[in-house]
């Protein structure tokens, strides 16, 4: 019989660096920049926390506090570094948003790369990773009951930074539809120009919302590392993890709230070739690890069809604003 009880923790703990890419993304994309840097941006918020981790072990003894706080801070400063690179470039300068997200990625992973394989050397291991286990064992202690009851296993056997994305999707939701801010940088989405005629800063709006989220996609790159791969670095393991946060923004119809649930979902697709039996035959392995981008394929083509309006994407997504043409 299908595990459901071991299935389900596994299929949330895969899904939660989509939570936070996806939740990033979403927040950018409402203000109309299109960030195809966010797998980048991932592998940089990985490989910053990694960093940070890696050098705090190695001088003594850490404190859990400054264990989790200096990676996240690293995480987050990072990442923070590329989404300004990313505004620069697409909102002062006016470039290209497809152009600039995609050179953003390769640049990502290659700093990444890099920066991984100068700590492999210094780490001295017979194997091409690194090895933070110490730090690791901070990030992925459960926060709720080690009891062996259903309960415990699907709610309470996660790290910290798997309610911290719930969260952080849920208070981005609650901005984005109740709050002035919200409606501000949806309007500054959806015609820029109007945005700017009634007062609202349109740069701002697309640097604060572009920076926050790659901020929070970083995070995803540190849960990654610290609690899925409870500590093991090696170079290019992040998968396509990033592509699949960009395609779960379009699978939430641009609502981060909505990303909670299909995070865990998708979470659930890319690893159910581990769970259902197919002997042998590596095709049909191969058709399962399909899913996540064909049910993302049908979403798609049904909500286009539907053509309501409030499952579109932002009408200014991908355009640059001139200021001069108002």
């Amino acid at each position: 019989m299908f595990d459901f009880i071991s299935f389900i923790p596994r299929a949330i703990m895969q899904g939660t660096p989509l939570l936070f890419g996806s939740t990033g993304e979403t927040l950018t994309e409402k203000s109309g920049n299109l960030n195809l840097g966010i797998p980048g941006i991932m592998y940089v918020g990985a490989i910053s926390g990694v960093v940070g981790a890696f050098y705090y072990e190695q001088a003594g003894a850490p404190s859990p506090f400054l264990a989790v706080l200096i990676p996240m801070l690293c995480s987050i400063v990072g990442s923070l570094l590329m989404g300004l690179l990313y505004c620069f470039l697409t909102v002062t300068l006016r470039a290209n948003q497809n152009v600039t997200g995609l050179a953003l990625t390769t640049f990502g992973v290659g700093v990444g790369n890099f920066f991984g394989g100068s700590l492999i050397k210094l780490s001295g291991l017979p194997v091409p990773a690194i090895v933070l286990a110490k730090t690791s064992s901070y990030f992925s202690a459960s926060v709720g009951s080690s009891s062996d009851n259903w309960f415990s296993k699907l709610f309470l056997s996660y790290g910290f930074l798997a309610y911290l994305a719930v969260i952080i999707a849920l208070v981005a939701s609650f901005i984005l539809k109740r709050t002035r801010t919200g409606l501000h940088l949806r309007a500054v989405g959806e015609s820029p120009n109007t945005a700017d005629a009634a007062g609202v800063n349109v740069a701002r709006y697309k640097y604060v919302a572009t920076c926050t989220g790659s901020m929070i996609a970083g995070l995803g790159g540190l849960y990654y590392i610290m609690d899925y791969t409870k500590g093991v670095w090696s170079s290019d393991a992040f998968g396509d993890r990033g592509w699949l946060a960009i395609a779960l923004v379009i699978f939430t119809v641009w609502r981060p709230n909505v990303g909670v649930l299909a995070s865990f979902l998708f979470g659930g697709l890319y690893i159910l070739h581990m769970y259902i039996p197919s002997g042998m035959n590596l095709a049909v392995k191969e058709l399962y690890k399909m899913l996540p981008y064909v049910v993302t394929t049908i979403v798609l083509v049904i909500t286009s069809m539907r053509n309501k309006r409030e499952n579109q994407p932002p009408a200014s997504l991908g355009l640059p604003y001139f200021r001069e043409e108002r």
